[in-house]
């Protein structure tokens, strides 16, 4: 959807709304509106998404429940996952707090430790339950049952309050949660609203083959499922008369699980959508480039219920009176199931820098969890031993890895050309790198330090066999050649 079939979606009334990143001058607070006392906050949560809705301009995609909430609310262009793995973005999301702050960093670590939060670190839902909000957190439109957490801590026996905001006291304030896991993999193919392959932009770092085409279609199918699941809660909201006094996020808790996606620090992995609507106080049809952290999401949101935001707190409220502006948010990337490396990230509204730590490491370490479900990684690595992937593909092949990147994402989007070692971006590099050091002082960034060894251990032997297991159930060994794989995923997905 263009910009003009995004206003005439909006409607004739909302044309005259500024739809450009907002300033001094255009912003979507309505400076003369007061936010209303208690307002109730629902946050919608969906896996592995980037910004793929018609609302973000994808052409062949029909989402017609999100735009109508971006319609409603404001758009952000901006949006950044302080990772791009979803229990450690979750567990800065609900703290507030940079996960390699608080020793969350690593993928799914800490499960049986028994880590609690280092005081005076607290789940945001502390702060809600004593400003006297009911706090939920539901899963998969299933309201009797709890949602996806995936935190790497041990959050206590209570984190939430119930399952359903029906379940508050009547007239009590709440703040909620619904995760939806639609465009997580597998992913599910519409059948109502079907995608042609053939009509799908693929990026160029992935080959254009009919394998690639199918995937990316699959996925693109599965965010318009998702959309009718967010249309089903946004009408639950209605029916219960609470739409006009509830703030409404709906965000993505890391980008796309694509083979340069998901556990990577490029846009692919990093960026997400993320629409608010909060009727009165928000203008309808906004779109704003300001760039947002998901640890800014909780301080938000508290600032909104009246709660002051604890000084530990390194989110910030980005809307609001005394709302705070970021010229750069920082990304990280660490232990991701069995795959051990050190990522760091700077990203500016016109730059990506990136700290590769373990530049002797290729980019395809071996990774069970992408090996068992990403068919396009099988493809290139096939490709590549045929000798026909492209320059730009052919990149993430290598065996080694620069120690730093540099992108200038207003000329290269898909950070193909890297500039790190360009004499004309010395002194850019300089300026990177120099904050990148700072905050990692200055945050006390835990990801300096390894991970004990027999905890890398237990994870390598543990995914090995659970790969071992997934190979398996598809009727293979988990030594299959990957001409022999590529050749299964193909029957599976071209010819079904």
């Amino acid at each position: 959807m263009n910009r003009r079939m995004f206003i005439q979606q909006c409607g004739v009334g909302l044309a005259i709304l500024p739809l450009s990143g907002c300033g001094s001058s255009v912003c979507p607070v309505r400076s003369n509106t007061k936010p209303k006392q208690n307002p109730n906050i629902l946050w919608i949560i969906s896996e592995d998404t980037s910004p793929d809705m018609a609302c973000y301009d994808n052409p062949v995609v029909q989402t017609p429940h999100l735009d109508q909430l971006a319609c409603e609310g404001v758009r952000y262009t901006g949006a950044f996952a302080s990772g791009p793995v979803c229990s450690a973005v979750r567990s800065g999301l609900m703290t507030g707090m940079y996960q390699t702050t608080i020793d969350a960093h690593h993928h799914r670590s800490h499960r049986t430790d028994g880590y609690r939060l280092p005081p005076p670190v607290e789940l945001i839902t502390e702060y809600f339950r004593r400003a006297g909000y009911f706090t939920s957190n539901a899963g998969n439109l299933d309201f009797s049952r709890a949602g996806k957490t995936d935190w790497n801590f041990d959050p206590g026996d209570t984190p939430f309050d119930g399952t359903d905001w029906r379940q508050r006291r009547p007239g009590q304030p709440f703040f909620a949660q619904i995760n939806l896991p639609l465009t997580h993999r597998n992913f599910v193919r519409d059948k109502q609203r079907p995608i042609d392959p053939a009509s799908v932009e693929i990026p160029p770092y992935y080959p254009d083959h009919p394998l690639t085409r199918r995937d990316w279609a699959d996925y693109l199918e599965s965010i318009q499922v998702l959309d009718r699941m967010v249309g089903q809660v946004l009408d639950r909201l209605e029916k219960d008369g609470l739409a006009d006094n509830t703030i409404v996020f709906y965000f993505g808790d890391h980008g796309r699980c694509h083979v340069r996606g998901k556990q990577w620090l490029y846009e692919g992995g990093i960026r997400i959508p993320l629409l608010i609507r909060y009727p009165g106080y928000l203008k309808a049809g906004s779109v704003c480039d300001d760039l947002v952290s998901t640890i800014d999401l909780g301080p938000t949101s508290m600032h909104w219920a009246g709660i002051p935001i604890p000084d530990h707190m390194q989110g910030q409220p980005f809307l609001g009176k005394g709302a705070k502006k970021r010229d750069r948010v920082f990304c990280a990337r660490d232990r991701c199931d069995a795959t051990d490396d050190r990522i760091r990230c700077i990203r500016t509204r016109r730059y990506k820098y990136i700290r590769n730590f373990h530049p002797d490491r290729p980019y395809l370490q071996f990774n069970a969890y992408k090996k068992n479900q990403y068919p396009v990684l099988t493809l290139m690595q096939v490709l590549h031993k045929q000798g026909k992937l492209t320059e730009a593909q052919e990149r993430f092949m290598s065996q080694t890895r620069p120690q730093e990147e540099l992108y200038d994402l207003r000329h290269d989007p898909h950070e193909i050309h890297n500039l790190a070692a360009d004499p004309k971006s010395a002194q850019i590099i300089k300026d990177f790198r120099d904050k990148l050091e700072r905050w990692i002082r200055e945050t006390d960034d835990k990801g300096r330090f390894p991970e004990p060894v027999e905890v890398r251990e237990y994870w390598d032997a543990s995914m090995m066999r659970q790969y071992g297991d997934w190979m398996k159930q598809k009727g293979l060994s988990a030594t299959v050649s990957d001409e022999k794989y590529l050749a299964w995923w193909e029957k599976k997905m071209l010819n079904p």
